[in-house]
This record gives structure tokens, sequence and C-alpha cells, in this order.
């Protein structure tokens, strides 16, 4: 399905006042799928992990492409299914006395990551979202304060509701995020792991959700809706020791 990625940042925008672009990311099967990508910058020099490479999307405006060849360890080509799980990924031995305190938990650590099937992917391209220049994305990665993030939730809720699931696996949260939302489909909400702060360049106020085009449209519908109801981003300050009333009658016309 076609999009108009800058109309939907633009609404994005609008509704949530970003502070970060979402960032479109695809697997490509081949190498020429990825480099058939428009001023794609694809690493074949330094190693970076896969939070590095986004942030330079997110933060930088860039377009950027990279394969296993480029990616640090087994966590970030395993998670992304550039290559088979193995034992020592499984086993989780490379965090045992590091952020796990015995091979147990950093196994049962490991059991809790949801990875992408390994397909044979050659590489994955990540850009800006509003540029246009990855079509059809397998996921749209949006960084949002606390604020932002239940708002945009409300919004996805408005209709076919669900209950939208957070997961935290700790050390390793593109697992509950990007990884996952690949290998479900579902909308996927975390807290972003050290490795993202201190690689990836997130903020401390910032969370992440990933999801599909069609999932953003939903969120904007549903954000358009609630803002008919005087509910709307930001948060108009009501004051803690004010009658309720006066404010609640805007949204709740008929009582509650």
């Amino acid at each position: 399905m076609a999009y108009d990625y800058k109309e939907m940042v633009q609404r994005l925008v609008k509704a949530l006042r970003l502070h970060t672009m979402p960032v479109a990311m695809k697997r490509c099967a081949t190498m020429e799928a990825l480099k058939a990508i428009p001023k794609i910058r694809i690493n074949t020099e330094k190693t970076l992990t896969a939070c590095q490479y986004i942030g330079q999307a997110a933060r930088l405006g860039q377009t950027i492409g990279f394969t296993k060849d480029t990616l640090f360890g087994k966590q970030c080509v395993t998670s992304l299914g550039l290559v088979p799980k193995g034992e020592e990924f499984n086993s989780g031995s490379f965090y045992n006395g590091i952020w796990f305190g015995s091979e147990e938990d950093a196994r049962k650590h490991q059991a809790g990551c949801t990875c992408v099937t390994f397909d044979g992917c050659a590489g994955i391209a990540l850009a800006p979202l509003e540029s246009g220049k990855i079509e059809n994305p397998d996921t749209v990665l949006i960084y949002l304060t606390p604020g932002q993030m239940i708002y945009f939730i409300n919004g996805l809720q408005y209709v076919d509701y669900e209950v939208i699931h957070a997961t935290i696996v700790g050390e390793s949260s593109c697992t509950d995020t990007w990884c996952k939302a690949i290998a479900t489909g579902k909308p996927c909400v975390s807290i972003p792991c050290f490795a993202e702060r201190r690689y990836g360049g997130v903020p401390d106020d910032e969370m992440l959700i990933c999801l599909t085009p069609e999932q953003i449209l939903k969120a904007l519908e549903g954000m358009d809706n609630l803002s008919k109801h005087g509910l709307r981003y930001p948060y108009a300050p009501y004051g803690v020791a004010n009658d309720c009333r006066e404010g609640m009658g805007v949204s709740y016309p008929k009582g509650q």
C-alpha cells in the first residue's frame, strides 16, 4: 500500500509536538535491494551497534544501510535475524557476570528476547520516515516522552481496542521493540536500554514504540477523535486544587 509519509509525519508533529523524527526500518533480502534505496550510506568499515545506526537516522536524519559484517556482537545480528540462533546466543554467556549474576539468569534473559527469524536477509535499511525513501517499511520507530506515548496509545486504542503490552527484558530492549514488532506485527513499546542511551543517543526522557504505517494512521485517526472531546496534547495543566467538574464537563458532557 502506498502512503504519504511526509503528511503522516506532519500529522504526528501536529498531534504530539515530536522532538525526534520517526525512523523507517526495512530488512532487505538482497544487497541489490539495499543499494537501490536512494542516497543510502552503507557502512563497510566501522563496527557499530544496531542502535548506533538507528541513532544516525533518528538524530542526524541520515539514510543508513548495514549488514551483519558491521554489527557488533552476537546479540545484534541474531536479534535482527541476520544469522541463525546458536548455543552461544541462547546461553547468553557474554552477559554472565556483567548484566546477570549467573549462567541461569543469562540464559533466562536470552529466552525472553523476541528475535526476528533468520531468513537469509542481506541487510537492514534505515531512513527518516518522512523522506519516503523506504517504501512499506517492516516497522517504524517513534521515540516519545511518556506523556506523548500514552496519548499516542490512547489514539491507537480508540477503535478496535486492545491492550498494548509493554515488555522489559532489561538490556537488549531492541528485542522488546523493533525486533518484536517485526516478528509479531503488533505495536511494541518499551523503555530503551543502557546501550540505546549510551550508543544510540536516546535521551533520558524518551520511550520507544514500533509499529506499521497502517497502525500509525489508526493512531492518528484516534487522536483526531480524542481532540474533538478536548483531549489533546500537550496537556493543559488544570491545577491540583481546583474543582475538576468544569474541566471534566468538556470531556464528559453526560457525566461519568
